[in-house]
């Protein structure tokens, strides 16, 4: 399979990789780079696990392939907050209970994110409408819209 030499930013670090063409940017982030936070559920788009930002825009990273990241900047759930220091939405998934089985909580925190960067104080509609592509199985949506107006000073 023919390769190509990749370079990119990924949570403030540039990373250079040999990869073949038709490589996603969500295999390179889980098992080149073994950033595993980032899930791949359906890997048609549909699903919202591997939401990713890319110049701080959310995109499913399963759709995006490795030649599109060339240049560009990449932030991932591991990005967000770390043992030591959560992010504001990561502590306020803790603090209102918006986790259950995580596994849609990566891409649903990028989503948040790439909202509350944008619009930090949204109303509950806006922020029902960032997480519209983000699927969780075990939840009604209660405690994850409010834990991101939580994150936002705005619930």
């Amino acid at each position: 399979m023919k390769t190509f030499e990749l370079s990119f930013s990924v949570n403030e670090k540039v990373r250079k990789l040999s990869v073949p063409y038709g490589k996603t940017l969500l295999e390179i982030l889980r098992y080149d780079l073994g950033l595993t936070g980032t899930k791949e559920g359906c890997g048609k788009g549909d699903c919202g696990a591997c939401t990713v930002m890319i110049d701080d825009e959310p995109v499913n990273s399963c759709l995006v392939l490795a030649p599109q990241v060339e240049g560009r900047t990449v932030i991932t759930v591991e990005g967000l907050g770390d043992e030591k220091a959560l992010h504001p939405i990561q502590e306020a998934f803790l603090r209102e209970g918006a986790v259950q089985c995580g596994f849609c909580t990566p891409g649903i925190l990028m989503a948040a994110k790439a909202l509350l960067d944008k619009k930090p104080r949204p109303r509950e509609l806006d922020v029902r409408k960032a997480i519209s592509g983000n699927l969780c199985r075990c939840t009604g949506y209660a405690k994850i819209v409010k834990a991101i107006l939580s994150a936002s000073g705005t619930d």
